[in-house]
């Protein structure tokens, strides 16, 4: 790691940068070029990525089967399906009390003006589930629990087929299958996006793309929201930000930092401390903990773009880390509580010595899908909110109509639209003419 003492404030800009991803406009470029492709050959073109990409030459069916599904489900041993009901449940449990209420207070907000607000479900949307050597089947988890809760009509779910096996892996189908997702793709990257946006034979289109991926599934969201399809929120590299006093456990600390780096190369993580002995003691475990993951090599390259800093007190770290706005940030204080309202700028937040980031990240309950890259600034993680839409209405009665429309016709005449204030004219002065003779 980058070891920095006390550096001055004009100096934590620079150290608040993340690692540059590489080839931006190239990754782009070839994220544009498979959308283009897939939006006019459909299934023969995932099912040529299948193959150039995923090392699959006759994927056939793009579609789980029924059969499938079952078989791989079946896979997964005992223990590991125990865990994931329990997660289930600590997870619904979470977003089921983030429930909204089907209409919300209606208001008058004068005599005969009534408007309220409606609640409603994104009707279909698409999961992207990254597989690979590691299949993310939390994320399923993340994703799926609250689109079910919220009542989408529609779920797809897309992840990469196995290399090789053209099988897609039995703890994401097992986990599908505890959730009742039935429409499952074999499909990854940025073509997996693009048949989410345009649909295809076997892909149902729809209008919101949750889940995180490489560079290049990143590109192809923006992409998708060129076109109309809306996304969870920019995605990036994953990173935390620890804050720790005196009474941190550097061994918890640094097993934090390595939880977190070994994610990928280009992940970050931020050591915050005024404690000169916490600090010394984060970098030997480092160095003992490092070698005996199975992912060290991982981990050893975004530790080499992550960074300790000593800062002087409580007040100065709370500043430093809501000006980075971590995806992550562990309170490792002998009293978080006393912090927590000083928090503005954070993805989610983990308080104290025995809340490591890994229990959000699998079954704590929260939503491991959060806001990278500094987006904590002005987006959210992932909720049960993210799936539903909000509806606004409203109704006027002949007296409500009557008082509010001097109001609207100065207004737009002020503004030039003159057809804004006939529309209002025309029907006050219908409720001011005396009833036609008969």
């Amino acid at each position: 790691m980058q070891i920095f003492r006390t550096p001055a404030p004009a100096q934590w800009p620079g150290l608040q940068q993340r690692p540059q991803a590489e080839q931006n406009a190239q990754v782009l470029a070839r994220a544009a070029a498979i959308f283009d492709d897939v939006t006019q050959r459909g299934d023969v073109a995932l099912r040529q990525y299948a193959a150039q990409l995923d090392g699959v030459p006759d994927l056939g069916a793009l579609r789980v089967s029924a059969e499938e599904l079952a078989a791989g489900a079946a896979q997964v041993p005992p223990a590991l399906q125990a865990a994931i009901r329990q997660a289930i449940q600590n997870i619904t449990t979470f977003h089921a009390a983030q429930r909204p209420p089907a209409v919300e207070a209606e208001v008058e907000t004068m005599p005969g003006v009534r408007c309220w607000r409606r609640s409603v479900p994104v009707p279909r949307v698409g999961l992207y589930v990254p597989g690979g050597s590691a299949p993310l089947f939390s994320t399923l988890l993340m994703l799926g629990i609250p689109a079910q809760l919220a009542g989408c009509r529609q779920i797809v779910l897309c992840t990469p087929p196995g290399r090789g096996t053209g099988q897609v892996a039995p703890v994401i189908l097992f986990a599908a299958q505890a959730l009742g997702l039935s429409t499952i793709i074999k499909a990854g990257g940025a073509q997996a996006v693009a048949a989410l946006t345009v649909g295809t034979a076997s892909v149902p289109a729809v209008d919101k793309i949750f889940g995180p991926g490489n560079r290049y599934v990143t590109a192809a969201k923006q992409l998708a929201a060129q076109r109309g399809v809306a996304i969870d929120m920019p995605a990036g590299p994953s990173e935390v930000l620890v804050i720790a006093d005196a009474s941190a456990n550097p061994a918890f600390v640094a097993a934090d930092l390595l939880s977190q780096a070994e994610h990928g190369p280009d992940s970050q993580v931020v050591l915050l401390t005024d404690a000169e002995e916490v600090l010394s003691g984060v970098l030997t475990e480092l160095d003992r903990q490092l070698p005996l993951l199975p992912r060290a090599d991982v981990a050893r390259q975004a530790l080499a773009e992550s960074r300790a800093i000593l800062l002087p007190d409580v007040a100065a770290m709370l500043d430093f880390s809501n000006q980075y706005a971590p995806e992550h940030l562990i309170l490792a204080v002998a009293d978080p509580e006393a912090l927590a309202a000083d928090i503005y700028n954070a993805g989610s937040v983990f308080m104290g010595h025995l809340t490591p980031e890994a229990v959000g990240d699998y079954a704590s309950g929260t939503n491991h899908t959060l806001p990278t890259g500094g987006y904590a600034r002005s987006y959210s993680g992932v909720s049960l909110d993210s799936f539903y839409k909000k509806i606004t209405f409203q109704q006027l009665s002949p007296a409500g109509l009557t008082a509010l429309a001097p109001v609207v016709e100065a207004m737009a005449e002020a503004e030039g639209l003159g057809a804004h204030a006939h529309a209002v004219a025309l029907r006050r002065e219908a409720l001011a003419a005396p009833p036609a003779a008969h």
